[in-house]
């Protein structure tokens, strides 16, 4: 059997990044840009103020204090969208909000919580030096530095960036379309289940998980257990920049999706790997570039291979320079013994914070027990040679979302 570390990265590497297009900003959430972005603007496009209080000219401020404030006399005040600021005369003070163009000589802010207004003229109580609270032209970006890099996920803070520099339509990648083919005699519809049957839950689990990693996903209809239906679902399904099957991958009497995707054309490249759950999973290609990922029935199982393989491959069709998530080391709550030969992926939580934090193994590991997949954080992983691991050593853990119990302190 393939080794878990050998198998993913011989997956990943069997694909790229799918065709480009041009799309609107609004429309680019979770998708990767394509070519690198640059500023085509000064930001900020000018000098202004990062309070709101007075603009000044330093000299004229020299020695204020609480006990001895120096008095200026007012001119107009500078605001958000008027009329481009006069000049400052000499021992005078602008009123001026935050974002504000500073008037022309003036060069330092003295803020409002050190200042007295008193008609026309103002009394300040703080030596503001030059450029104090001042935010000059270009000083976060200049015309053509760069934003952000090809390959890039864009999230929130990329849109704002994005949209703040006029780049209201991108070059990304294509979003792929992953193509699911669950298969078995025995699985019914969520709205239609009968007794004696199971209700298809890695269908709706799957397409979620691909819309999450950035895929669009295309449900084909469910095939049974039977050669040839299942061969013409898999050409369907291979039409697709990525198919994923569930189910039929083992060696029992009813497991034909082996055989059906040798029959389509699909070259295997291996469909055992050292893994649990998780050991039947089937990833082959064929010639005109159709690729498959054959995940076992188990839903738990669908669910582990699913972020192990899957969402990569996503990743990396979507032209992601980084398709794997943060993996990182937390300390183990309690011992942990699992018989070596095969890594083991165990569904956890993270409790606590900082060096308290522990990854707490849930219970119920079968991998017929769903309740876990709705409250784990993380997959434990336990390598295949080590036996036995005790309560404090590090493990690593593989993120599936994030979340928290409680909100630590975090300004102290």
């Amino acid at each position: 059997m393939l080794s878990l570390d050998r198998a993913m990265r011989e997956v990943v590497a069997r694909f790229a990044p799918t065709p480009v297009e041009r799309v609107a900003l609004k429309d680019a959430l979770g998708l990767c840009t394509a070519e690198p972005l640059h500023a085509r603007f000064d930001a900020p496009g000018f000098d202004n103020s990062a309070m709101d209080g007075y603009a000044v000219r330093a000299v004229d401020v020299v020695g204020a204090s609480d006990s001895s404030p120096v008095v200026l006399r007012l001119v107009a005040e500078s605001r958000a969208g008027g009329p481009s600021p006069s000049a400052l005369p000499v021992g005078h003070a602008a009123p001026i909000f935050t974002g504000v163009p500073l008037p022309p000589g003036a060069d330092a802010i003295v803020v409002r919580e050190d200042s007295t207004r008193e008609d026309a003229t103002v009394l300040l109580r703080f030596a503001s030096p030059p450029g104090h609270h001042v935010r000059r032209r270009g000083e976060d970006s200049s015309v053509g530095d760069a934003l952000v890099a090809a390959g890039s996920t864009i999230d929130g803070g990329v849109i704002a960036l994005l949209a703040s520099q006029g780049h209201h339509e991108l070059v990304v990648h294509r979003r792929p379309r992953v193509a699911v083919l669950t298969t078995g005699d025995e699985l019914r519809d969520v709205e239609t289940g009968e007794a004696g049957t199971l209700l298809d839950s890695n269908g709706p689990m799957l397409d979620a998980l691909i819309r999450e990693a950035g895929g669009e996903p295309v449900r084909l209809p469910r095939a049974g257990d039977s050669l040839e239906p299942l061969k013409d679902a898999l050409r369907e399904g291979l039409r697709a920049d990525l198919l994923v099957t569930t189910g039929g991958v083992s060696v029992g009497d009813h497991d034909h999706v082996r055989a059906a995707l040798e029959a389509v054309g699909i070259a295997l490249a291996f469909w055992k790997v050292a893994l649990k759950p998780g050991k039947p999973l089937v990833f082959g290609t064929r010639e005109d570039r159709g690729a498959v990922l054959g995940l076992p029935g188990n839903p738990v199982s669908a669910f582990v291979t699913f972020h192990l393989f899957v969402r990569p491959v996503i990743r990396t069709l979507l032209g992601d320079t980084a398709p794997w998530p943060a993996v990182r080391r937390a300390r183990l709550g309690a011992p942990l013994r699992h018989a070596t030969g095969r890594t083991e992926l165990l569904r956890a939580r993270l409790e606590g914070f900082g060096e308290d934090e522990r990854v707490e193994v849930l219970p119920r590991q079968g991998s017929g027990a769903l309740a876990s997949l709705g409250s784990a954080e993380v997959l434990v992983v336990l390598p295949a040679e080590v036996e036995t691991i005790g309560a404090g050593e590090l493990v690593w853990v593989w993120p599936l979302r994030g979340s928290a119990r409680e909100l630590p302190t975090l300004s102290g």
